[in-house]
């Protein structure tokens, strides 16, 4: 369920170690998260338990993502925040 509660928790779990993932990841919550599939959400919930090392990497496309929905998110969030 999408609330406002959840909202913040999201937003602050967005506030990263990096300001490169900082500025692809709070914008995305703030603009796209309400939009995903119950499914996406707890994807991408799951995606930021993830250290930022590993996030840069795959959202820079300097590595690939094994995990098939982490790479699927990671696509929807880096195409989302770029347009």
């Amino acid at each position: 369920m999408f609330t406002q509660k959840r909202l913040a928790r999201l937003k602050w779990a967005c506030r990263r170690g990096m300001l490169e993932l900082d500025v692809l990841l709070l914008p995305f919550v703030e603009q796209s998260f309400a939009d995903l599939s119950f499914e996406q959400q707890e994807t991408f919930e799951r995606l930021l338990t993830s250290d930022d090392p590993d996030l840069y990497a795959w959202m820079m496309g300097h590595e690939k993502c094994d995990d098939p929905e982490f790479a699927k998110m990671v696509a929807l969030v880096v195409n989302r925040v770029r347009v």
